[in-house]
């Protein structure tokens, strides 16, 4: 017997779930959640085992039941409640929800796309998409056809919001389990089956089920399944008959499709590029919706960045880029809200002005013995922070993140990915593109409106100047010197949006300032920097941020030219600091850190570390441990120790006890936020700035100071080291790993106590067969820095690695007999095993015959560096050990010492290799009977560089 509600549970049920939504009556409100909470904790028990059943029962009945006294506009309120509860308690508990009840509300469920209320549809899609997302397609495999015959109208008297509330609900199934959808069950594939219906739908006479199927076809495009690829010419004719569509809502889906198809499909489109030119020109220009627009512009770039279609768009610059100037200028609703900006710099900011900062880790060591680091952001007005990284889930793979109730608000306009920014974009693009032709069409745009009087086509018009600065430098550059004076006078606009566009395309024309001759960077760089770091202390805090980051941009280009500026730029700074609200002193410190990392030593001299360091000590002072703010200031402070060196000393000890503190703290949070699942864990990029901060103390100090800090550290440095080596987020082993090379190169012997258990952790680290099958660069970045460590390691401890051999020697070999790996990675394993025979060359010798091929092809390409030169040189302890061993290669290793240049062999290095290599070839002469005839083997420049280095061959 089917399952049926009982009158009073429901009607209570009802009453509750009403209040629940009921903002205007506080007590009700809470009363109601009270008794859902009493509801969901009694819902496994006995005395409620069918909660949810009265949920989706009460959801899915469209009129009242007789038992409700309940009135229509309340009885929606408890309809709505209920689906949210419902949809939020599959999302949770789907497991431990009765199998009976799961048959019920599958089965009832599908009656919510009949509602008449299009939000009860929505919410019915929602409900019916959670339950496939938790079970699985094969959990509930009727779904489809059941969705695909509603939309089909495949039943009698099907209403067309039927219709529309069904295929809602297929698309929410397609976003979720695209992947699901293309897996194989029992011989077949549901895509195989859904994607021609989905074709078919797009011939609807529904507007809105035409959008929605078209919809869920973009949603499998990108991805190239059988499905798509065996029905694309199929897909492109009805995208043709589609382009003239009625509905606005079907073109932008149809703009979206033909951008898919070029992006897997080049060769389909080219034949086409005139006929979609002019569709695409004449959709950006619509002006009464502007998402379609954007859809349509995006069609250049997209065309733009791809080499097999770009040379197509060559004879239509003059359509293309006249519409991508017009979609430059704000909208009038735009123009409306800037004009009301003020002067703000005083105000503080509002919380949800504060963008996220991430931590962006400088320890991998993708080069060999390297520090990598992320350059500052090229801010440059239309970066793309439209897209997100789309669902791609494995069958019963979930994403918390998905089906949050509460929609986002969208942040502020400026930081959205629009029509303006999409254009210039674009524009910068094609001139990279095809320079000269696209300078010509948007020089008559420029002369008639840099002057204009109506700010906001000036404002536009310097937006264009800047896009078209990286490639058309070679044209523009003769108008420079006219254009650079104009633009400077316009960071003097009354307009702050005008100053703030104005910063940033001055920045993109600094490279050139800073390539001047002495006359003209002081006639022309120095007025740009002098104005943008003016700009810096603007009134309007978009100014501000405009300004700074266009000086990043400014430090970038001119690298080491801007010593001679630094006591001026350095004051200018500190003024910053004292004026600048918690946004825009993020951006600051990307300054402070840009100055540093090209100025670098310039920046030592104890002028400017009296002006620069209490700025920074004063921000390091009000920050608290737990502020995101923290990240980018440990990141700065990480160039500035490195450009001070021991100048930064007196400030080391408090920074260095403060980062040791955060590290112990955030280790003991995540500790407790793993044992209790109710508590947040802690932010991990505090634990990736604070140890590349302690990285770059420990090398910036003379080595008794370094090592005074780390031997006086509570808790112990290295004790925390460990479990940051054990961390299960990549970056933090990443910054671990190149803290520990750090300390065995500059404070070894306060290492070396605690070597045993960190050398435990670290030979597990060098497995990369989990990281194989993830795929995740993150992960190569750990393995790298940690081979880099072991080579370290190995240079010091010796004969101390003598226990330790054997799992090196396993680790390390796999690592360089694997192709499947960077081959960054295959050169810091060849490193660090080369560097093991340093101490350990007995132990290794007899496996010489196994590993040395790879070797010598791995570390064939490293530039050479004293790294190179003490792999080698262990290498070759080696093979004086078992120099039979090298038969199989013994050519390609002496091909390689010939190739190391004299100045190094000769330099003042005197642990190089030099000496070891010249009794490999005194042993090799000794036991090859004709060693001059073996060297012909060698080519003639290597014979000679071998006879002329090395004088008793």
């Amino acid at each position: 017997m089917d399952w049926q509600p009982q009158e009073e549970p429901l009607r209570q049920l009802a009453v509750y779930l009403k209040d629940s939504l009921s903002g205007h009556d506080k007590v009700a409100q809470k009363n109601a959640e009270l008794v859902i909470l009493l509801l969901q904790m009694l819902k496994h028990a006995k005395t409620s085992p069918d909660i949810n059943n009265y949920l989706a029962y009460l959801f899915s009945t469209t009129n009242i039941p007789a038992n409700l006294d309940i009135g229509p506009e309340n009885y929606h309120a408890a309809r709505s409640a209920a689906a949210i509860m419902l949809k939020n308690d599959i999302k949770t508990s789907y497991k431990g929800i009765p199998e009976d009840s799961k048959k019920y509300i599958r089965s009832i469920v599908v009656l919510g796309l009949q509602d008449p209320n299009a939000q009860i549809r929505n919410y019915a899609g929602n409900v019916i998409t959670e339950v496939v997302r938790q079970g699985g397609i094969m959990g509930w495999p009727q779904i489809l056809a059941d969705l695909i015959r509603l939309v089909s109208n495949e039943s009698v008297n099907v209403a067309p919001q039927t219709q529309e509330g069904a295929m809602s609900a297929l698309l929410k199934i397609c976003e979720d389990s695209k992947r699901a959808l293309d897996k194989e069950y029992e011989g077949q594939k549901p895509l195989d089956f859904i994607f021609p219906k989905l074709m078919e739908f797009t011939t609807s006479p529904l507007d809105k089920v035409r959008a929605n199927a078209l919809a869920s076809i973009n949603i499998f495009i990108p991805e190239k399944p059988q499905a798509v690829m065996m029905n694309l010419d199929t897909l492109l004719l009805q995208l043709f008959r589609l382009a003239g569509d009625q509905s606005e809502e079907v073109r932008k889906h149809v703009c979206r499709a033909f951008i898919h198809i070029s992006d897997i499909s080049p060769e389909r489109i080219a034949p086409h590029m005139e006929g979609l030119v002019e569709y695409m020109v004449t959709q950006q220009r619509n002006v009464d919706d502007a998402e379609l627009a954007l859809d349509a512009a995006e069609f250049w770039l997209c065309v733009g960045e791809d080499e097999n279609l770009r040379a197509g768009l060559g004879p239509y610059l003059p359509k293309i880029v006249p519409v991508l100037l017009e979609s430059m200028v704000y909208s009038e609703d735009d123009i409306l809200r800037l004009e009301g900006e003020n002067e703000d710099a005083e105000e503080d900011d509002r919380e949800e002005d504060i963008k996220p900062t991430f931590a962006t880790s400088k320890s991998a060591r993708l080069a060999v013995g390297a520090n990598g680091n992320t350059a500052p952001n090229d801010s440059n007005g239309y970066n793309n922070n439209s897209s997100s990284a789309p669902h791609d889930l494995e069958e019963g793979e979930i994403d918390s993140d998905d089906y949050d109730d509460e929609e986002d608000d969208g942040g502020n306009p400026e930081e959205q990915w629009n029509l303006r920014k999409c254009s210039a974009a674009a524009l910068d693009v094609l001139a990279s593109i095809f320079h000269q032709p696209v300078f010509e069409v948007t020089l008559p745009y420029l002369e008639k409106n840099l002057n204009h009087d109506e700010w906001p086509n000036r404002e536009a018009a310097v937006l264009a100047l800047g896009a078209i600065a990286d490639g058309c430098m070679d044209v523009v550059q003769p108008h420079l010197p006219d254009l650079t004076r104009y633009l400077i006078s316009l960071l003097h606009d009354k307009e702050p949006v005008v100053r703030q566009i104005t910063c940033w395309s001055l920045g993109r024309y600094s490279a050139w300032a800073s390539q001047l001759d002495p006359a003209g960077k002081q006639q022309y760089f120095e007025p740009i920097m002098d104005g943008i770091l003016r700009r810096m202390l603007d009134s309007n805090k978009r100014v501000q941020e405009a300004a700074a980051s266009a000086f990043a941009n400014l430090e970038e280009k001119a690298n080491t030219q801007l010593i001679d500026y630094c006591p001026v730029i350095v004051r200018q700074f500190v003024k910053c600091f004292a004026m600048y609200k918690e946004r825009n002193m993020f951006i600051l410190y990307d300054c402070v850190q840009t100055l540093a990392e090209h100025v670098g030593p310039a920046l030592s001299s104890p002028d400017l570390v009296e002006i620069l360091m209490p700025a920074l000590f004063h921000r390091w002072n009000k920050v608290s441990d737990q502020s995101r703010e923290m990240f980018p200031l440990l990141e700065c402070l990480s160039y500035v120790a490195t450009a001070l060196g021991d100048s930064f000393s007196p400030f080391a000890k408090p920074i260095f006890t403060r980062c040791i503190t955060i590290i112990h703290q955030n280790l003991e949070e995540y500790w407790i936020a793993s044992t209790n699942p109710s508590i947040d864990e802690p932010d991990k990029d505090f634990l990736v700035t604070s140890l590349d901060l302690l990285s770059a103390i420990i090398q910036a100090l003379e080595e008794r100071k370094s090592a005074e800090l780390v031997a006086t550290s509570q808790p112990n440095l290295f004790e925390l080291l460990a479990y940051c080596m054990k961390d299960v987020n990549n970056d933090v082993r990443q910054s671990a790993y190149a803290l520990l090379g750090d300390c065995a190169i500059y404070v070894f012997q306060q290492l070396q106590p605690y070597l045993p258990s960190i050398l435990e952790i670290l030979i597990e680290q060098l497995d990369v067969t989990q990281v194989l099958q993830d795929g995740e660069e993150t992960g190569y970045s750990v393995i790298n820095n940690a081979c880099w460590s072991v080579g370290e390691i190995a240079m010091r401890h010796k004969e101390g690695m003598a226990p330790y051999v054997e799992q090196l020697l396993q680790k390390l070999a796999t690592i360089l007999f694997n192709s499947k790996v960077p081959v960054s990675l295959n050169e810091n394993a060849a490193i660090a095993l080369g560097r093991l025979g340093i101490g350990c060359s007995q132990a290794l010798a007899p496996h010489l015959a196994t590993f040395a091929p790879p070797f010598i092809s791995s570390i064939r390409n490293v530039d050479w560096t004293d790294e190179k030169g003490n792999a080698l040189k262990g290498f070759a302890n080696i093979v004086l050990c078992n120099p039979k061993a090298m038969e199989s290669c013994i050519v390609e290793f002496l091909t390689e010492i010939s190739s190391a240049p004299y100045s190094f062999l000769t330099g003042p290095n005197k642990d190089g290799p030099f000496e070891v290599f010249g009794r490999v070839l005194a042993e090799y002469k000794n036991l090859i009977p004709d060693f001059d005839a073996f060297l012909q083997n060698l080519p003639p420049k290597q014979q000679q560089a071998l006879r002329t280095t090395y004088n008793n061959l």
